[in-house]
């Protein structure tokens, strides 16, 4: 699922290592899993992603626990693949939704409005 950015007052985006290409006009995907999780809802995603943070978060515990269910990022790689697959034997090129801050650099540098 797509969704907009549920903290979007924290700046991710703006922060991302991406931002540089975002000001230049190219396009790109920010994926990000979210916390909604197939076992629990977000209910459950967020109770453990607060967990995380409160706990683990750059502590001595902040590594990989083979216990952690990976159906959902596996999911979203394959959704992934899928789309970087589909782009690559394209003629498309991805663009920036009507609106967006950065959309008018992109169409100035492809000589359209």
């Amino acid at each position: 699922m797509i969704s907009p950015d549920p903290e979007p007052e924290k700046g991710h985006f703006y922060r991302s290592d991406h931002i540089s290409l975002a000001k230049v006009g190219v396009p790109m995907l920010d994926p990000d899993g979210g916390f909604d999780l197939i076992q629990g809802g977000t209910a459950a995603g967020q109770a453990a992603r607060d967990d995380y943070r409160e706990h683990h978060y750059h502590q001595p515990s902040d590594e990989y626990d083979p216990k952690w269910d990976l159906s959902g990022p596996i999911g979203d790689l394959h959704a992934l693949y899928t789309l970087g697959e589909t782009l690559g034997n394209s003629e498309q090129w991805p663009g920036w939704y009507p609106g967006n801050e950065f959309r008018a650099i992109r169409d100035k540098s492809r000589g359209t409005k």
